[in-house]
């Protein structure tokens, strides 16, 4: 089927992680192949047509800062745009948007088409392939062969995957495609701590038998923003999304068919995601709630489908279609395919290091949900993080790390390879605790010249980036160059605390009642400062303040960080530790002493304990 062939790296998987590392792995220089069951499938939507959010939205525009590919199909196949939180803080603010399936599969179709130092390979993945214990590819169901130096599995639900829809149940890596069996039975012979979790979908419904007049309607903004930094505007014609709810009725329909649910009758083993629970959770645990919200997002332009985000479940039909028509503007509604629960396998991420290599096979590297996550952006952001590692590994180049200091990614891959999971991880801005400074709208300053020197930067977008931060260096410049007394400020209309303090105009954009047109008399210069660099600047003074004990806890944590571990620490020898955190220590294998500070239950003197071996093994070393 193929010819012999030996690449740098080799991507199994053609979902959301197996795209962005194939294309972050060609951008590092590496040979690549993508190794996918359907070409045309590269980039499916196999959940909720919608990208970003809170926390989610600040990883796409991360991947979009290294030059990934996510945020800018994204902005192509965007049918409604929206800021959530925009009455808050930037920082807390996450760009979404409903977005056109078909759109979104045919522009990451034509991107990754577009690589010239990529293969696109049809064919399903049935084993690794190792001479000597060493990793040198995978072979496929039809006993063809791919060889290559390094491999990133992206398997997402097909691995060892199962449908459930109320007692029935069957092998699939989601409604309507395989599930991989005989991988799934190698990795799990090749690495004991695997596990099992499991995640829902909603029936899709017929838009065209929903009566939408009676329904509320939910606009996009008037002013998208946009995922890419490279997007300054949109052709795709934009639409409105209606929402119901829930009531009494729908409730007692799913009550009186509990013990039908796949997940309430005993019939899936894996926990589901907490913070995205099927309707049937939803009943059980927050009884008091009268009725629920559900969000009818259509699916794209030239499809009348519509998913009702809200409603998940794994219920049967009847039941589906009893309680769905409850709902108003539901009443007379076609269910097109019904909701379903769908149990994977995956393997604990503590075994991975940061770059998400796996510790116990060289050369190996996960993503997305295999590593007991979930969601599209969080997938993405670990394909980008395997990719550029791979290629590295493969191409004799330094690893690229992140720390939680300097991204969500980093605060996503320490989270993972620290504390594990016991149900699917989601990103959330509170999981961050340098939220200020990790902001969506300044990825681009935060990582785009980190991924420039990583090697995985473009000359298109590093023009593109130079030229934004020249026009607000310059206007910064100018900005901090004078300062002015209360009295002085006082004259121009501006009142500020008579405090003997001499403020910049930067640093008057940091009171909530002065904005940057207020300043322009004081300085008449910076009228020509473009009003896209006007917004950036504003949001950066908002927290330049705040800023500066950020910093220094950041600067604390990234000593810490530097402080390494070797790999083969005897924590076993270490008789002050109680028992369980050696097997915590051992079964996670911190790479640093920031690291081993995060494990769940580290004290005080256990770190110290650690700190003097570290200290002591360095001196004997000089010695």
């Amino acid at each position: 089927m193929f010819h012999v062939k030996h690449y740098d790296v080799i991507v199994v998987g053609g979902g959301h992680a197996g795209c962005e590392a194939a294309h972050a792995a060609t951008r590092m220089g590496a040979i690549t192949a993508l190794v996918t069951m359907k070409r045309d499938d590269l980039g499916v939507m196999s959940c909720n047509p919608a990208i970003g959010g809170l926390g989610k939205g600040h990883l796409v525009r991360e991947i979009d800062a290294l030059d990934g590919v996510m945020g800018r199909v994204a902005d192509l196949a965007g049918i409604q745009f929206r800021l959530l939180n925009r009455r808050k803080g930037p920082a807390v603010q996450g760009p979404r948007a409903q977005i056109d399936r078909s759109l979104y599969k045919a522009h990451m179709r034509t991107e990754m088409e577009s690589l010239p130092i990529l293969d696109l390979l049809e064919g399903e993945v049935a084993e690794l392939l190792f001479e000597n214990s060493k990793l040198v590819g995978v072979g496929l169901t039809d006993n063809a062969a791919i060889y290559g130096k390094t491999v990133v599995l992206t398997t997402g639900t097909f691995l060892g995957g199962t449908v459930h829809i109320g007692d029935k149940r069957y092998p699939a890596g989601r409604m309507g495609s395989k599930s991989s069996i005989r991988l799934a039975a190698q990795i799990r012979d090749l690495f004991p701590r695997m596990g099992r979790l499991k995640t829902g979908t909603p029936p899709r419904l017929d838009g065209k038998t929903i009566n939408w007049e009676v329904l509320e309607s939910q606009p996009g903004d008037d002013v998208p923003t946009y995922f890419s930094f490279l997007t300054n505007s949109t052709s795709t014609e934009q639409v409105s999304c209606g929402i119901t709810h829930t009531n009494g009725e729908t409730h007692d329909i799913i009550r009186e068919n509990l013990d039908r649910s796949a997940m309430y009758g005993g019939h899936i083993e894996g926990t589901g995601p907490r913070y995205c629970p099927s309707i049937e959770d939803k009943v059980v645990r927050f009884s008091d709630k009268s009725s629920h919200q559900v969000f009818l997002e259509p699916e794209g332009l030239s499809t009348d489908v519509v998913y009702p985000n809200g409603i998940s479940t794994s219920l049967p039909e009847d039941v589906q279609e009893s309680y769905v028509s409850t709902l108003k503007g539901l009443d007379n509604v076609r269910i097109i395919q019904p909701g379903y629960a769908i149990e994977y396998d995956y393997c604990d991420p503590t075994t991975l290091s940061r770059t998400l290599e796996h510790r116990d096979q060289e050369g190996l590297f996960l993503a997305g949900q295999i590593n007991g996550t979930t969601g599209y952006e969080e997938a993405a952001a670990q394909g980008l993080v395997s990719g550029l590692n791979a290629a590295a590994k493969a191409l004799s180049k330094d690893t690229v790390t992140f720390l939680r200091s300097d991204s969500y990614i980093g605060v996503m891959l320490d989270d993972l390879t620290t504390r594990s999971v016991t149900e699917p991880y989601r990103m959330f801005t509170s999981r961050a605790e340098f939220r200020l400074r990790l902001r969506a709208d300044n990825a681009d300053q935060r990582l785009t010249e980190f991924g420039k020197l990583a090697g995985c930067v473009g000359e298109a977008r590093w023009t593109v980036f130079a030229e934004k931060k020249s026009k607000l260096d310059s206007a910064k410049a100018i900005m901090e160059n004078k300062t002015y007394s209360s009295k002085e400020l006082e004259g121009f209309g501006i009142s500020v605390k008579n405090d003997g303090k001499k403020r910049s105009t930067f640093d008057l954009l940091s009171f909530p009642n002065i904005e940057f047109p207020d300043l322009l008399e004081i300085q008449p210069e910076l009228s020509s400062v473009e009003f896209h660099v006007r917004e950036q600047i504003e949001r950066d003074a908002m927290y330049a303040n705040y800023l500066v004990r950020q910093e220094r806890d950041a600067e604390a944590l990234q000593r810490d960080e530097q402080r390494a571990i070797p790999v083969d620490m005897d924590y076993e020898s270490l008789s002050g530790l109680s028992g369980e955190l050696r097997s915590k220590l051992v079964r996670v294998r911190p790479a640093s002493l920031g690291q081993a500070a995060r494990i769940e239950g580290m004290t005080p003197a256990a770190l110290t304990l650690i700190l003097s071996v570290l200290k002591r093994s360095e001196a004997e070393r000089r010695a």
